[in-house]
């Protein structure tokens, strides 16, 4: 990791979803760190109907708490849904109702088709990595 005042870990937060034949499934996990003065969450696992709410709720806590400069890095990301482009835009409206920006690290092609396609990469930053969006934006 580059140097910048990055800070490791500040929390881990999981989706689990319990299945019928008794596995349990992580659907999203999701990690902080402190790239003052953004807010890198690091989102790991499928951004589906399960886990979208969990980021909406994630996002909501961290704009409450002054974090308004957000960087979402989707880059494990195995897989998203429209339930989860409307989490994404929904995180982008919150941070903007507080004056804040919200920049994606989303440097999977397939993950970056999704997002043209839906013509929502002209809505989004879309960076390779979460130096690129931190330095770009600064």
């Amino acid at each position: 990791m580059a140097s910048g005042g990055s800070t490791r870990s500040v929390t881990w937060a999981s989706t689990i979803v319990q299945h019928r034949g008794g596995g349990i499934h992580v659907h999203l996990e999701f990690h902080r760190i402190s790239r003052n003065p953004w807010t890198v969450l690091v989102l790991r696992g499928d951004l589906d109907m399960a886990g979208a709410p969990r980021l909406r709720q994630e996002v909501a806590q961290l704009v409450a708490a002054g974090d308004a400069r957000l960087v979402l890095d989707l880059a494990a990301v195995d897989f998203i849904d429209s339930t989860g482009l409307g989490a994404v835009i929904g995180a982008l409206r919150r941070v903007r109702s507080h004056d804040g920006e919200l920049v994606l690290v989303c440097p999977e092609p397939r993950l970056q088709r999704v997002f043209e396609m839906c013509d929502l990469d002209r809505v989004f930053e879309l960076h390779g990595s979460v130096d690129a969006a931190v330095g770009a934006s600064a």
